[in-house]
C-alpha cells in the first residue's frame, strides 16, 4: 500500500488491509525471495567457522554416541534388533531439522528486524525461508545416515521414498509454531528464550532416545497428537524396517493442519504491527 501525501509529508509503503488471499497472494508474487533468504541464511550460518558445513554431520554423531553411552549402555533402553546408534539417529535426522527450523523461525523476524523496518517484504518469507535452509542439513545427514546404515548391514529399500513426505510433514510442523512463535516474539521478546526450553521438553516427549512402546497403553492416543511422534517412528520404518503405529497418523496430520491455518491467521493480522513495535 502506498500513501501519496502532500509537499513535506512522507510516504509509507507497507501491507495493505486486503485480508488473508492477498498476503498469500502477495507471497506467492515475491516467492524468489525464498532462495534469496534461503541461500543467504546458509552461507551466513557457516561463515568464518573452520569446517563449514561439517558441523550439520558432527552434531547428530556427537549426540548419536552421548546417547548411545547414557541411554544404550547404561540405562540399557532396547531397541529392538536394531543396533541402538541406528535407532537413535533415525530419530535424530528429522528432529534436528525441526528443532533448528523452529529456532530460527521463532527468531526470524527479530533477526531481520532492520529489514522490516526499511523496506516492504511478505514477512512470512522469513520465517518460511529460516526452516527451509535446514534443507542441505538435512540432507547431509541423511547421507550419513545411509552409510550408517550399510555399516550395520541395513540396505535403504523403495520405502525410503517416504522419507520425503516425512520431510514435508516435519517442516509443516515447524512452519505451524514458527509463525506463531515469531509474531509473537516481535512482541513479547521473552518468547526467542523460551523456544529453546520449549524444544527440549518436546524432545523427551519424542521417541528418539527411546521406543515408543514404552509409553503405557492408556497414554498412547494422547501421545500419538504429537506429531513429531509420527515422523520419528515414520523414518525408522522408512529406511530401517520397524515397524510403526500409523493409525493415528491421520489425526496427527489433521491436527497439524489446523495448527498451521490457524498460525497463518494469526502471523497475517499481526503483521500489521511489525514495523511498529519490532
Amino acid at each position: 500500500m502506498r500513501n501519496a501525501g502532500t509537499a513535506g509529508q512522507c510516504t509509507r509503503i507497507g501491507p495493505t488491509d486486503a485480508g488473508l488471499w492477498f498476503m498469500l497472494a502477495e507471497l506467492w508474487r515475491q516467492r524468489h525471495l525464498l532462495y534469496v533468504f534461503v541461500w543467504r541464511d546458509v552461507k551466513v550460518r557457516y561463515k568464518q567457522t573452520m569446517i563449514g558445513a561439517a558441523w550439520t554431520i558432527f552434531q547428530p554423531l556427537l549426540t548419536m554416541l552421548v546417547f548411545t553411552l547414557v541411554f544404550g549402555r547404561l540405562a540399557k533402553v532396547s531397541s529392538g534388533n536394531i543396533p541402538y546408534p541406528l535407532f537413535v539417529y533415525c530419530g535424530l535426522l528429522p528432529w534436528q531439522f525441526f528443532s533448528q527450523g523452529l529456532l530460527r523461525s521463532g527468531n526470524s523476524l527479530v533477526d531481520n528486524r532492520y529489514l522490516i523496518t526499511k523496506v516492504y517484504l511478505p514477512p512470512m518469507v522469513l520465517p518460511i525461508a529460516a526452516i527451509l535452509s535446514g534443507v542441505p542439513d538435512f540432507a547431509a545427514s541423511l547421507a550419513v545416515l545411509f552409510g550408517l546404515m550399510l555399516y550395520y548391514g541395513f540396505a535403504p529399500g523403495i520405502l525410503a521414498v517416504a522419507v520425503v513426505p516425512l520431510l514435508a510433514l516435519t517442516t509443516t510442523v515447524a512452519l505451524a509454531f514458527g509463525l506463531f512463535l515469531s509474531a509473537l516474539n516481535v512482541r513479547y521478546r521473552d518468547v526467542g528464550y523460551t523456544i529453546p526450553f520449549f524444544a527440549q521438553l518436546w524432545f523427551f516427549l519424542t521417541p528418539i532416545a527411546y521406543p515408543s512402546p514404552l509409553i503405557p497403553e492408556r497414554w498412547r492416543a494422547w501421545y500419538a497428537l504429537n506429531p513429531m511422534t509420527i515422523v520419528a517412528e515414520g523414518v525408522r520404518w522408512a529406511l530401517i524396517g520397524t515397524t510403526a503405529n500409523i493409525q493415528h497418523t491421520a489425526r496427527a496430520v489433521i491436527a497439524v493442519s489446523v495448527l498451521l491455518a490457524l498460525g497463518i491467521v494469526y502471523f497475517n493480522r499481526a503483521q500489521r504491527r511489525f514495523a511498529d513495535v519490532v
